[in-house]
């Protein structure tokens, strides 16, 4: 019999993702990660909370449970990263150096030294056993998070739910008695819930007023509280009256600026190459299919070296960003945009 280590979250999916593997004749142990427990004003951090959820549905199962303390881990290689690109003016991806560094690198480790043979999650993803594959579900697939994972890793997980629709899963949960089959699901930053990321980088950088500039007639328009707080593409938060809105199209963080424009054709806005760095490539026939967002339509592009050219212009994401490339539904790398 096969030992398995699920990493259990408190949420439906994982839970649901050990109920399976049990039922399939595994050796479950159930394990939650403790990655972040520190409060933030105005918001509890969730963490007992998710534990005790997480354990409840061990003893329901009848599994081992662990906890694993990833917590000094966790601020050195995702937030202290997150931070340190923040400060040079990209918008970094936290969810994929998790995923990088802690649950598909230091759990997986950490579990095969404890004595497993395997490791699942609740994510909507699949294997072959060698290739990351696209969920079932388009809508919840979360490859784009994970292009950034191991092949020994790849080889050696199990997602159980990521040939199920997401409805479904939280049926089953329900019929197999699980408490959280209708647990809210946390949608903000990856390790503190609910706290927005704007809120949450106020706890590490003061804030300091800048001018907000017209990108195309060099007009000072207004005031904004640290350029720092701000991403490519964003419209609100800018306080800048009626109209047709603006657009954060670039900032300078050295200088406290940020450039807007009504302008949506503005060619800050949009290129029709990207530049990439710790490009990650699993196979290359030439041409692929990119994702520049989670949940973004899928483009063909090719890659030459370290250039990303597309056929038409695309919305430039901010630096920082992950382009996930796909061939058919394998995943087969990505790189982070310059």
């Amino acid at each position: 019999m096969k030992t398995v280590y699920v990493g259990m979250s408190g949420g439906v999916d994982s839970s649901l993702s050990a109920a399976l593997l049990k039922e399939q004749g595994y050796h479950v142990v159930g394990v939650y990660m403790k990655n972040w427990s520190r409060d933030l004003p105005g918001m509890k951090c969730p963490w007992a909370e998710d534990l005790a959820d997480a354990k409840r549905v061990a003893v329901k199962l009848g599994i081992d449970f662990k906890v694993f303390d990833f917590e000094t881990e966790y601020k050195q290689k995702v937030v202290d990263y997150m931070l340190a690109e923040f400060e040079k003016g990209h918008t970094p991806n936290p969810d994929i150096m998790c995923n990088q560094e802690i649950k598909f690198k230091l759990f997986y480790e950490t579990a095969m030294e404890d004595g497993a043979d395997l490791i699942a999650t609740g994510h909507y993803a699949r294997t072959d056993g060698k290739n990351l594959l696209k969920a079932v579900d388009e809508n919840k697939d979360q490859t784009y998070f994970l292009y950034r994972i191991s092949e020994d890793a790849i080889a050696h997980t199990i997602f159980p739910v990521g040939g199920m629709l997401k409805p479904d899963v939280k049926k089953l949960a329900a019929k197999k008695g699980l408490d959280n089959a209708y647990k809210k699901e946390s949608m903000g930053v990856c390790f503190v819930g609910e706290v927005g990321m704007e809120d949450f980088l106020k706890q590490y950088f003061e804030e300091k007023a800048g001018d907000i500039i017209d990108a195309e007639t060099g007009e000072k328009l207004g005031v904004h509280n640290g350029a720092i707080f701000y991403a490519i593409g964003q419209r609100h938060g800018l306080n800048l009256g009626g109209g047709l809105p603006y657009y954060v199209v670039r900032k300078d963080v050295s200088k406290n600026i940020v450039y807007v424009s009504r302008n949506l054709n503005s060619k800050d806005l949009w290129t029709d190459e990207l530049e990439l760095e710790d490009i990650i490539l699993r196979e290359n026939n030439g041409g692929l299919q990119v994702r520049l967002r989670h949940r973004a339509e899928l483009i063909p592009a090719v890659l030459e070296g370290s250039k990303l050219k597309f056929e038409k212009p695309v919305k430039r994401p901010a630096s920082g960003q992950s382009a996930v490339f796909y061939v058919g539904d394998i995943c087969i790398g990505g790189g982070i945009i310059v």
